[in-house]
Parts: structure tokens; C-alpha cells; sequence
């Protein structure tokens, strides 16, 4: 038993770090060649996703930026707020990045569902990026409204799926990096504006699940503690 524990739990610090590592790395370099380069300059350097949005109007372009940016702060800041420890040690830092994290979400939620209709992907960018941006933001604002009831435990569940949405900006890439080896990028981007958030939320549906089970389990128990819970951080 003591050994399947430990293994669990490291099982759950690796998922951790490979969720923060590759949130930073993303949230970093993903939308710097945008912030060193003008749309302008990244379309004649052959960039499919620059070349789309470099003639459009003035407002499209800033709608662009207004997705990128707040979408890599959210990204960047997320990992660490699902980090029970990090909650514990700085209740504080936790509530403040958390306002932080849902501005840069509605904004960057907001924009992208602008931006959905031209969508390099075409119609099923237009839906799947669409459904998105509205889930994305529907979910951290109703995290919002669940903690100012005082509800902390639906408040977590929330913001668990506000993640898998969050966390699409990384998964859309790694798709790419599996895709594109067997076909052109066109045909692979025309994929993941699906593929990149509905794996994630079934995931995380799955281990809510998962830790519900076992919460209410632990409460048929003597003592009322789980024997392995689910928790990240």
C-alpha cells in the first residue's frame, strides 16, 4: 500500500510539472515572435497564422493581440493557482492571481470569439475556436461567482475546467507536432480547433469524477478522510 502511494504520488508531482513546465513554455515563446514582429513582417516570412490577420482592418489586429497576450498571462499564472500548496501558503498571492488570471480570461476569451469568424481554419475554426472562447470564459466567470457564495469545493471544480480550456493553447501545439509529419499544416490546423480543448475536458470531467467518488466515500468512512485523494499540487 505504501508503495502504490508513493507511486501515485508521484505519479501526480510528475503531471504537475509537466502541466506548469509546458504551460511556462508555451505562454513564453508562443506569443513572442508576435510581440519582436509585425504581423507584416511574419506573413512574408511565410507565417500562415500571421499572413491571415496582417491585411485585416485595424480593430481585427488589435483584437488579435487582445487574445494572445492576456491568453499566454492566464496560461502562465494557472498551474500554480491549482497548486493546493501554493494556495495554503499564500492565500493572498492565490486570491490576487486569481483576479488576474479571469480578467486575462475575459478578455482573452472575449477577442477570441471575435476573432472565430476569421479563423484560418475556416468553418470548423469558426465553431470550434468559437465554442472555445465561450466556455473558456463562461467557466472562469462562473468559478468567480461560486467562490463569492462561499461554495470553495464547486468554486475548485470550476476552475479545474476553466484549465482544460486554458491549458488548449498547449495541447493545440503538441496536436500540431503529431499531425503535421503526416499531412500538410493547412489540413492538420483544420483539426485542432477541436482536438486541442475537447480531450482536455474529458479528462478533467473524469478525475472530478473521480475525486467525488472518492469524497464521498471518505465520508462513509470512520474519520472521514480519503485513503488517496486527488488533488493537484
Amino acid at each position: 500500500m505504501t508503495a502504490v502511494t508513493h507511486d501515485s504520488t508521484r505519479g501526480r508531482t510528475a503531471g504537475v510539472w509537466w502541466l506548469a513546465l509546458t504551460a511556462l513554455a508555451i505562454a513564453v515563446f508562443a506569443p513572442l515572435p508576435y510581440l519582436t514582429a509585425s504581423l507584416a513582417e511574419l506573413a512574408a516570412d511565410d507565417g500562415d497564422i500571421a499572413a491571415n490577420y496582417a491585411d485585416r482592418p485595424a480593430w481585427v489586429r488589435a483584437a488579435f493581440y487582445a487574445h494572445i497576450v492576456p491568453a499566454a498571462v492566464a496560461l502562465l499564472l494557472s498551474p500554480a493557482q491549482l497548486s493546493a500548496r501554493a494556495r495554503a501558503r499564500a492565500p493572498r498571492l492565490h486570491r490576487v492571481c486569481g483576479r488576474v488570471v479571469v480578467a486575462c480570461i475575459v478578455v482573452g476569451g472575449v477577442a477570441g470569439l471575435t476573432l472565430a469568424p476569421m479563423s484560418y481554419a475556416g468553418a470548423v475554426g469558426t465553431a470550434g475556436f468559437g465554442m472555445l472562447a465561450v466556455l473558456w470564459t463562461t467557466c472562469a466567470l462562473s468559478a468567480v461567482r461560486a467562490i463569492r457564495r462561499g461554495a470553495v469545493e464547486e468554486h475548485r471544480r470550476w476552475m479545474h475546467r476553466t484549465f482544460a480550456f486554458t491549458y488548449a493553447a498547449v495541447t493545440l501545439r503538441l496536436w500540431l507536432v503529431i499531425l503535421v509529419p503526416f499531412t500538410d499544416f493547412d489540413s492538420a490546423y483544420k483539426v485542432v480547433p477541436f482536438l486541442c480543448w475537447v480531450p482536455n475536458l474529458i479528462v478533467v470531467e473524469l478525475l472530478l469524477r473521480r475525486n467525488g467518488r472518492g469524497r464521498s466515500a471518505s465520508r462513509r468512512r470512520p474519520g472521514g478522510t480519503p485513503d488517496s485523494p486527488v488533488r493537484t499540487g
